[in-house]
């Protein structure tokens, strides 16, 4: 018998129909900037309407968060996170997400699974007005455990050079702002599922991992709705490493971020997670959200505007002078 790229573990059929199942739902996202069509080695995207444009490019993936997904076969959240994590953190700079590709790796292809991962990614593009112009579906028996996946992105937006928000304009008496996050996004899954064994358990009424696998917040429409209204001194997107490392990333020499724990609104499955697990509320600070999925520091001119604007907004500390960055007080 003859050796195949199939007798190898390599089905190219699949991958085929994996493709016949999105193609339609990708086109969806697509704009007159997109000059191809999926099927080319590369991907156009036609950049007009600036005058001094700056591309703003960010890549990540989903985390040990794909074990629940894969251990449960609930995957339509997973491409809703993966191309979260990206847009979300372009945006802290005022950038607009142009266009997104995806790479998705895995043991034996399964092209109802894999559609439904790239279908997450459509509906996410969808709401950020974002084109999804190309991706890589990589068959690996041998690197990877049959019914095994991974999923990770790619996104590029656009900011004028003059409208950059890099912290900069950030200055002591500046109010912060929390956008609550929608649970546990994409980050800190290692410890989540050393504590949470059985994703199945009943949690606030239903299996636990409904409420784990929400998908991580986008933050476009609400962030782009500000930028029209008021200047954003500060974004920052609050992922691993929780607001201890993320918020101090855009605060200045001399300046820090004083937060009032007291005020913010921690999840009800998080405080679980740190009873259960015997987790100390510091490690919990510095590995997880909290609840707070985006802060955006602003002038406190401008503070009642921006939680005027958003609903769900609510001030969680001010800039003050001090030679730490963050302080939670």
């Amino acid at each position: 018998m003859n050796n195949t790229y199939k007798s190898a573990g390599v089905d190219k059929e699949e991958g085929y129909k994996t493709v016949d199942k999105i193609k339609k739902a990708v086109a969806e996202t697509h704009n007159p900037s997109v000059l191809n069509s999926l099927g080319s080695f590369g991907a156009f995207y036609e950049i007009g309407g600036y005058k001094n444009p700056v591309l703003v490019s960010g890549t990540d993936g989903v985390g040990t968060k794909l074990k629940v997904a894969l251990d449960t076969k609930q995957y339509g959240s997973i491409g809703i996170d993966c191309f979260a994590m990206c847009a979300n953190d372009i945006l802290c700079h005022g950038a607009k997400p142009l266009f997104f590709l995806d790479y998705l790796a895995c043991g034996k292809l399964d092209s109802d699974i894999a559609a439904e991962i790239v279908l997450g990614m459509v509906k996410a593009c969808k709401d950020n007005q974002c084109a999804l112009i190309g991706g890589e579906t990589a068959e690996m028996p041998g690197m990877y455990q049959p019914g095994d996946y991974d999923v990770a992105g790619f996104c590029v937006g656009i900011v004028e050079k003059d409208e950059i928000i890099d912290g900069s304009k950030i200055q002591k008496g500046d109010k912060i702002i929390a956008l609550p996050s929608s649970g546990f996004h994409s980050n800190g899954f290692s410890l989540v599922r050393k504590v949470f064994t059985d994703f199945n358990e009943t949690f606030d009424g239903k299996p636990l991992h409904e409420t784990l696998l929400i998908p991580t917040r986008l933050y476009y429409q609400p962030i782009h709705k500000l930028l029209k209204e008021v200047s954003l001194h500060g974004i920052a997107h609050i992922t691993g490493g929780g607001l201890i490392e993320n918020v101090p990333r855009i605060i200045p020499e001399g300046l820090c971020a004083s937060i009032s724990t007291g005020e913010i609104r921690i999840p009800n499955i998080m405080l679980e997670l740190e009873k259960r697990g015997n987790i100390s509320r510091m490690e919990m600070y510095g590995t997880f959200n909290m609840g707070v999925g985006m802060t955006v520091v602003v002038s406190e001119a401008d503070t009642e505007k921006v939680l005027n604007l958003l609903d769900d907004a609510y001030l969680i500390g001010e800039i003050t002078e001090n030679s730490e960055k963050i302080a939670l007080v």
